[in-house]
């Protein structure tokens, strides 16, 4: 079984060669290609995994090379691995798909690659011992009704290409990582697989926030409740269920609150659409995305958190939330259940109801308890709570 493959106990078997009459240890040549990450939780995965290795013990027993987007986001990790920078993997699909099918191909022939780990979603084509992917994009997964097809059919396709590239090569793989047990459950019915293991996303630690005066200033009274979504501009973020709520909230006079959104129009045609439709409402402030100096600001100033994103594979900001003890209101979906875990300052609305919404928000407004407590559910095996247990796993397999 796959529980008994993961469990089978450690052997260092590892071979060594005699050359000149010493005995010479071989590196373990190790492989990390992510060549589309560049900003948000998915780069923040790709941090987490080079700071797994570096803190490993056994670190100077690996000989690692990964390849980047931009060397520039990577300059803290030049010391210790080698960077190989594919700038043009993000100017379109097709140089995308022609370095994970082609080039990284020809790149692993003559390399002896033991271990290769592609950190966005794609099973490469590449000759190696053992190949580890992981998946963190959930679009292929919304259902899309006629509203969302039509509001962006860019991002539609899109869903229905990467359910595909999904699929090719998946086959490959040692065991597909993931960050839900949702997602897991959803691996195995669309793509028939067993090997698939969850590991949660390592949180980061606050920092402390020592923002300037200029930045302090957002016109917001000190009497009136703010409530913030961050997020990026994607079509399942799901901003215009928190701007009906406020129009409906206006509508019936309520004013004394604020909603920090991080878009601003500017982004792509979703954001373009949600800020010409919803400007108008002048307590909705529209900021644009946001450094994470800016944003740990934005969370102390923050009473609230709204996320109503109809999926995620984490969910990160609900994490980052809980971790300042304040309260959130989030969509009924698998996901936010699964990353709220132990908590005891939620509520869950409808995804699709903004009177729902508003009415939940009228309550904060007017300093009405409607916070709840809640349990997580059990953990489901394979499970990794961190960078540093996967990677010591995917070693172990590894040498197998």
């Amino acid at each position: 079984s796959f529980m008994g493959y993961l469990n089978k106990p450690k052997y260092n078997i590892r071979k060594d060669y005699i050359n000149n009459n010493c005995i010479v240890i071989k590196k373990m040549n190790i492989i990390i290609s992510g060549i589309n990450l560049y900003e948000g939780g998915a780069l923040k995965v790709y941090y987490d995994c080079l700071d797994a290795i570096i803190s490993n013990v056994n670190f100077k027993k690996y000989d690692v090379t990964i390849f980047v987007h931009k060397k520039e986001l990577f300059e803290p990790y030049k010391k210790f691995f080698k960077i190989i920078e594919l700038p043009k993997s993000r100017n379109n699909y097709l140089y995308r798909v022609w370095y994970e099918y082609i080039y990284f191909y020809f790149y692993s022939l003559n390399k002896s690659v033991d271990v290769w780990i592609s950190l966005h979603d794609i099973t490469p084509n590449v000759k190696a011992k053992n190949q580890f992917v992981y998946c963190h994009n959930p679009s292929p997964f919304l259902k899309y009704n006629k509203k969302i097809k039509k509001i962006d059919r860019k991002a539609y396709f899109f869903s229905k290409y990467y359910k595909l590239l999904y699929r090719i090569n998946i086959k490959k793989n040692k065991y597909v990582i993931v960050q839900q047990n949702w997602i897991r459950n959803a691996f195995k019915k669309i793509y028939k697989i067993e090997n698939i293991v969850v590991s949660s996303p390592v949180l980061e630690k606050k920092s402390d926030c020592n923002m300037k005066k200029e930045f302090i200033d957002l016109n917001i009274k000190k009497d009136e409740k703010v409530f913030i979504y961050p997020a990026l501009p994607r079509i399942f973020k799901n901003f215009e269920v928190i701007c009906e709520a406020v129009k409906l909230l206006k509508k019936e006079g309520i004013d004394g609150f604020k909603v920090l959104l991080t878009i601003d129009g500017s982004e792509n045609e979703y954001s373009k659409q949600i800020f010409s439709k919803y400007n108008y409402l002048n307590n909705i402030m529209f900021i644009g995305k946001q450094n994470r100096e800016k944003m740990n600001f934005l969370y102390d100033i923050s009473n609230i958190m709204i996320f109503p994103s109809k999926m995620e594979t984490w969910g990160l900001p609900i994490s980052e939330f809980k971790e300042i003890n304040k309260p959130l209101i989030l969509a009924d979906e698998p996901y936010a259940h699964e990353t709220l875990g132990n908590y005891d300052k939620a509520i869950f609305f409808s995804t699709n109801n903004p009177i729902e919404l508003s009415e939940d928000m009228k309550k904060v407004i007017k300093c009405v308890s409607l916070f709840k407590k809640f349990s997580s559910r059990k953990e489901e095996k394979p499970y990794f709570h961190s960078w540093g247990e996967l990677f010591e796993n995917i070693i172990e397999v590894s040498r197998r």
